[in-house]
């Protein structure tokens, strides 16, 4: 780039991606097991807790027979268990896409394991990126992707997670 021009664009250059991504130490299995588990008593025992409160008031409000029906079954019913999954499923949208973003790629155990979600070419999380990872998540057995060298929501958006502190 001339000096004389400092507006002018510089040319991609896959050295410093790699060079941003090695200036990172990226988090090691019992990290990111300690972030699974806090994120996940979160999620199961709190906002489990708030969102199906706030679920069942929405569902009062547009579908009353489907609630009281859900509410009238016994546990393990497929109408019990589908309006489970979807609490979780919305939990997992949730927490994880806005905490991800709005949070710099910290969610609560992140925070606490001293761990954060970045790009791999170093710059933070797109509402694309961390709405993908927690999309992701919640394809069957892929918690056990992270027991191989990436997690798959790591690998399939290009983003890894590092340590912080």
């Amino acid at each position: 780039m001339d000096n004389n021009h400092p507006n002018e664009q510089t040319e991609y250059n896959l050295a410093d991606d790699l060079n941003t991504l090695a200036q990172h130490e990226t988090a090691d299995k019992g990290h990111r097991v300690a972030n699974y588990l806090i994120d996940n008593l979160l999620m199961q025992y709190v906002l489990g807790f708030a969102s199906g409160y706030v679920l069942a008031l929405l569902l009062l409000e547009i579908a009353p027979d489907f609630l009281y029906d859900v509410i009238n079954q016994p546990p393990g019913t497929l109408k019990y268990m589908l309006y489970l999954y979807m609490v979780a499923i919305f939990n997992y949208l949730i927490y994880y896409t806005l905490c991800e973003k709005f949070f710099r790629g910290y969610t609560l155990g992140k925070l606490l394991s001293g761990t954060r979600a970045i790009r791999k070419d170093g710059g933070e999380l797109t509402f694309k990126d961390a709405f993908l990872r927690s999309v992701i998540r919640l394809i069957p057995f892929e918690a056990f992707s992270g027991l191989g060298v990436e997690p798959w929501h790591d690998a399939w958006t290009n983003t890894t997670v590092i340590k912080s502190r």
